[in-house]
């Protein structure tokens, strides 16, 4: 079955080839097919812009996309957009995002992101709470580079804007339903329409179930199952001629099998009484949870490792026109829970078992006064408040101790911030820009730190740390032909300071990092808008770079902390092009790459220093290395793209799709943690009769059954590697109707 649905998903493009000159003709009357590369129409810089007229590295995937490309969660858009990573860490909930090498990597949930995600303009500063599922989806825009003046704080990397989609004047109500390999299968659907005079409404939900892939080494039992559901509601108020009410409210629930872990070498539990061969099948994991885990999990102990999120978002959205200039207030409250256990040593033995708790509340308000006329000076001035509260901690088995180490914590966050954005025309080509923001943040943690049960908390201990620093952008935009921009900016971009809150004694803030960020680019639309060529080069000098690295305790000796690289920098670039060389035939191809080095750090060696203490301390020897000029750890280049064919045939409507990516290695200085490089390919076929309000069609992902990992666990040393590997080749059928 397998094979059979391989060889068929190959040959969509063989039959999409040979059906081009027979349905030539047929085509060019079909009302579907392309012909030109089409307006996209973005609100990148919080303004309706075509996406080509706006004099920044920007990558669009509109909703209907999202299904033939297998964007299921945010983390996905690393697969479709040059120049991304994106990483759950250690198979948990915790992303990480990276878009042109900026971004850490930990696992902690309280510490902002350097790329931030937005949906319908409101942020979401922890990044625990993107991962429900995606749906209902209008498009989403990726921005690459610093967005402080737009987008507030903590958009040194970039900025995701996930749009959803409105509520409409006439009545239309449908549902997206496909069911594939591994009894999984995802619903969708809406309804929307106009309620009352001057008022719309919309009605959208999703369920996501099934599909456990792996199974328990030992039991058989199966784990990754998805069981996530969300509904949204929107409205749309005409309150006058000139206000506009929008209100919002999504409520997700995650219960979803974790990711189980792989064995990379031969696995010898603590005390030897076990040795765990290496695994060589794919799909095999194992797990074990501790009585006092389960107990402060509040699960059995046959719970496997799980998810049990959910969350609640509520905003409002107010637009009036003041006659002179525009006025728009959005009022936010986000909240959020999140209760998952994770195994990630891979065996029934409590060698590295965690369990993370918290409880996040976000209130955030914007006010924003923006020219409306049709001058050739276009300016926008606002201000922006945010108190964030996030409360929780981990629990941990370690190396078979049946005691539990606790790290709790409670944080809270107060920030406020003034910003200006304009550009000015200064003739028909030349465009110029500047923005500028001032932001004040203070952050509070209250913690004890770590340590080990039965014995009682340490005394609570706050730490803080703030902010007081200036982001901006200054650019120009020249129009070299009615179909070809050329734009330059530099920007600087800053990232709040914050808290280690794992394997620590101590909070002890990091300091913030701040990106001087020179870019270059061109936009152009050739050969009749056939094709569509964007490039962009950059350059960024990098200054208190957050990393992952090492202190040491006096009595308890080598810790994990986040700690500042005093200089770095990072170059590349990027290419998109979109190309409809015939009707109906539409050929996308994105590439990036990326290249840095650490130009001032001075590190702790953790095996010199170990060497130089005894063996159970007291740790009073610290022994440093020069790692100025170390490649960053990142992968260097991507390379991803799609090609689609749709065609008219015997009053049948047809599309073809395949699209591709191709990530370069992750390295690292340690050998044991290089992620390979690897190619994932997927592949659709749809049918529908011509003016039907269905279709229904094939879909496969990761076609060539391809092995990758997303992270590696060290947490038991170099002797004990482990892995959390990503899905297999999987398959289906999708259905989709309109009413």
């Amino acid at each position: 079955m397998n094979k059979l649905l391989l060889s068929a998903s190959i040959s969509i493009l063989t039959i999409a080839a040979s059906s081009v000159a027979s349905a030539q003709t047929t085509s060019n009357n079909s009302d579907q097919t392309a012909t030109t590369v089409g307006e996209i129409i973005v609100t990148a810089q919080r303004r309706e812009q075509a996406s080509q007229d706006v004099g920044v590295s920007l990558s669009v995937i509109g909703g209907e996309q999202l299904d033939e490309k297998g964007i299921s969660v945010v983390n996905d858009l690393e697969n479709a957009v040059p120049n991304m990573e994106v990483d759950s860490q250690f198979g948990g909930g915790q992303p990480q995002f990276r878009i042109r090498g900026i971004g850490a990597r930990e696992y902690s949930s309280n510490n902002a992101s350097t790329v931030g995600i937005y949906v319908d303009e409101v942020a979401h500063p922890y990044t625990v709470t993107t991962q429900g599922a995606l749906f209902d989806i209008a498009r989403m825009e990726v921005l690459r580079g610093p967005q402080g003046t737009l987008y507030g704080r903590n958009t040194t990397g970039g900025a995701v804007n996930i749009i959803t989609n409105a509520p409409t004047a006439d009545f239309r109500a449908g549902f997206n339903a496909e069911y594939g390999t591994f009894d999984r299968y995802k619903v969708e659907g809406y309804v929307s329409g106009q309620i009352a005079p001057n008022l719309l409404g919309r009605l959208a939900a999703v369920t996501e179930q099934g599909g456990a892939w792996q199974y328990h080494r030992d039991t058989g039992e199966k784990l990754g199952d998805l069981n996530k559901t969300a509904i949204r509601g929107r409205l749309t108020w005409d309150a006058s001629e000139d206000v506009t009410v929008d209100l919002a409210a999504t409520y997700s629930v995650d219960k979803s099998d974790g990711r189980g872990f792989r064995l990379l070498g031969p696995y010898t539990v603590s005390g030897g009484a076990v040795t765990y061969p290496k695994d060589t099948a794919w799909r095999i994991t194992g797990w074990g949870i501790s009585p006092a885990m389960a107990a402060v999990a509040g699960v059995g102990l046959n719970a496997k490792p799980f998810r049990d999120n959910d969350g609640f978002d509520v905003s409002a959205r107010i637009k009036a026109n003041l006659g002179w200039a525009d006025l728009t207030s959005i009022t936010a409250y986000q909240t959020f829970s999140r209760s998952e256990f994770n195994d990630w040593d891979g065996t029934r033995f409590n060698e590295s078992n965690v369990y993370f708790y918290n409880d996040i509340d976000v209130f955030a308000q914007e006010l924003r006064l923006s020219s409306n006329d049709d001058g050739p000076l276009s300016w926008m001035i606002g201000a922006h408040y945010a108190d964030e509260s996030i409360d929780g901690g981990f629990y941990t088995n370690f190396r078979g101790n049946a005691n539990l180490i606790n790290t709790g914590y409670g944080q809270s966050v107060s920030a406020f911030g003034v910003f200006t954005h304009n550009s000015y025309q200064v003739n028909e080509k030349l465009n110029l820009i500047a923005g500028l923001r001032w932001e004040t943040e203070e952050r509070t943690l209250d913690s004890g730190g770590t340590f080990v049960a039965p014995n009682p908390p340490p005394p609570t201990t706050s730490y803080d740390t703030d902010l007081n620093e200036v982001s901006g952008r200054l650019g120009l935009e020249y129009k070299l032909t009615d179909d070809a921009l050329f734009y330059a900016s530099v920007a600087r971009g800053v990232k709040s300071g914050g808290f280690t809150t794992y394997n620590a004694t101590s909070a002890t803030p990091f300091k913030p990092e701040i990106v001087i960020a020179y870019e270059a680019g061109i936009k152009s639309d050739l050969f009749d808008r056939r094709l569509r060529l964007n490039g962009a080069l950059f350059y960024y000098d990098y200054k208190d770079q957050q990393v992952q690295g090492l202190e040491y305790d006096r009595l308890t000796g080598r810790l994990g902390k986040i700690t500042n690289v005093p200089k770095s920098h990072i170059m590349g670039g990027e290419i998109e092009l979109t190309w409809v060389p015939l009707d109906g035939l539409t050929i996308s191809q994105n590439i990036g790459y990326k290249t840095g080095e650490y130009d001032e750090y001075f590190a702790i060696d953790g095996a010199k220093t170990d060497a130089a203490n005894p063996v159970n301390g007291p740790w009073d020897i610290i022994i440093s290395n020069d790692r100025s000029g170390e490649r960053l750890s990142f992968p260097k280049m991507n390379y991803g793209g799609s090609i689609a064919y749709d065609w008219g045939l015997a009053g049948w409507d047809l599309r073809a799709e395949t699209n591709y990516n191709y990530r370069d290695e992750l390295y690292s200085v340690s050998s044991s943690s290089i992620i390979d490089a690897y190619w994932l390919w997927n592949a659709n076929f749809s049918v529908a009769p011509t003016g039907a309000n269905w279709r229904v069609g094939l879909w496969g992902r990761n076609l060539f059954n391809t092995y990758y990992e997303e992270t590696r666990n060290g947490f038991n040393g170099s002797a004990r590697p482990t892995t959390s590997p990503s899905q297999g080749r999987t398959y289906g059928v999708r259905l989709s109707m309109d009413f």
